[in-house]
């Protein structure tokens, strides 16, 4: 009867891990499949222009101050007054000027009379010589003395900044900023993929959101040689005449360069996905019924489309076009013509 019993509990034990393994096999999940939509990529030919916005400077920008430290006399501008080049803008006290100028006069009759004595051979060349030195160095002086004394505007502009007013004590430090307006410049940042196709000369429109209907024009006066190592962009310096007068230093403009015909891919602006908390943009191919996720920079933008940019992408490669929110690199894609993302 005991052995009876004990081949009886064999016989469930054996029954109940023989259940427990075949459900085992039943509970093994099946491999994941997102459904999505692709396009085939194929090139177009496209006017190649780049669009980025910027703020204008003036062209020149000049810190007006005289080198003698000393008693401001007079200003003869406010902030905001417009001058002309050689315009009188800061009278110092010329005290020093006027001095040295009385020197420089006696010096030249004493060069007059040693002009004659040497003519006449009744002085040496030492003699001759040590006044001529004196002469020179007291002429440059006086010159020095006159364009600090009396400060002048080097180009037409704009007062822009009056740091002191008459009476007041200046020691070298900046009395008046003046600022070209009649030329700007722009520093616009061009991602380095477009190094290639950008040359001194070129020109560029410009647009400002005050004036919508009018375009201004400017040209590539400097490319930088450098690209930065951490925004992956180099520098232009553009120059705008703006004889005008309509635009200011300080104005937010949108500019485009042309540089020329390019055959490119374009693809729906949608497709390209942006990594969370980085400006990195990627996007999705059908690779072999799986998905590869590929990096890629953005170039211009065509309405709904973009140029993406990546030299291992190229034409017949099949883009995930609806769908690739949900996917990761490697996941197994069904691919169909009617996407219902409820499916």
């Amino acid at each position: 009867m005991k052995k009876f019993n004990i081949l009886a509990i064999a016989a469930i034990v054996t029954f109940s891990l023989t259940a427990c393994s075949g459900n085992k096999k039943e509970e093994k999940t099946e491999e994941r499949v997102e459904r999505v939509q692709t396009q085939i990529l194929q090139q177009k030919e496209i006017s190649r222009e780049i669009n980025l916005s910027t703020t204008l400077q003036g062209y020149e920008t000049m810190n007006i101050a005289s080198s003698i430290n000393g008693i401001i006399e007079h200003i003869y501008v406010e902030v905001g007054d417009k001058v002309s080049k050689g315009q009188l803008l800061v009278r110092m006290d010329p005290t020093q000027y006027s001095t040295t100028k009385l020197a420089y006069a006696n010096l030249g009759v004493e060069m007059g009379r040693m002009e004659a004595l040497k003519q006449a051979g009744s002085i040496s060349q030492q003699t001759y010589d040590k006044t001529k030195v004196q002469y020179d160095q007291t002429k440059e002086t006086l010159a020095l003395y006159e364009t600090n004394t009396f400060v002048k505007a080097q180009y037409p502009g704009y007062i822009s900044a009056k740091n002191f007013e008459d009476g007041e004590l200046c020691a070298g430090q900046a009395i008046l900023t003046l600022t070209q307006i009649n030329f700007l410049k722009a520093l616009i940042n061009i991602p380095e993929a477009y190094f290639p196709f950008i040359k001194v000369g070129m020109p560029i429109s410009i647009v400002s959101d005050i004036y919508p209907n009018k375009t201004f024009n400017g040209t590539i006066e400097i490319v930088y040689p450098t690209i930065d190592v951490n925004s992956h962009t180099f520098t232009i310096k553009v120059k705008v005449p703006n004889l005008q007068e309509l635009l200011r230093p300080g104005m937010y403009v949108h500019t485009t360069i042309p540089v020329g015909k390019a055959k490119t891919l374009i693809v729906p602006y949608q497709a390209v996905l942006k990594l969370i908390g980085s400006n990195d943009r990627y996007v999705f191919f059908n690779d072999n019924g799986r998905a590869k996720r590929v990096d890629v920079m953005l170039g211009q933008r065509f309405d709904e489309n973009v140029e993406i940019i990546n030299e291992d992408i190229k034409e017949g490669d099949e883009l995930v076009v609806t769908g690739q929110a949900r996917l990761v690199d490697g996941v197994k894609l069904n691919v169909v013509n009617d996407f219902n993302p409820q499916q």
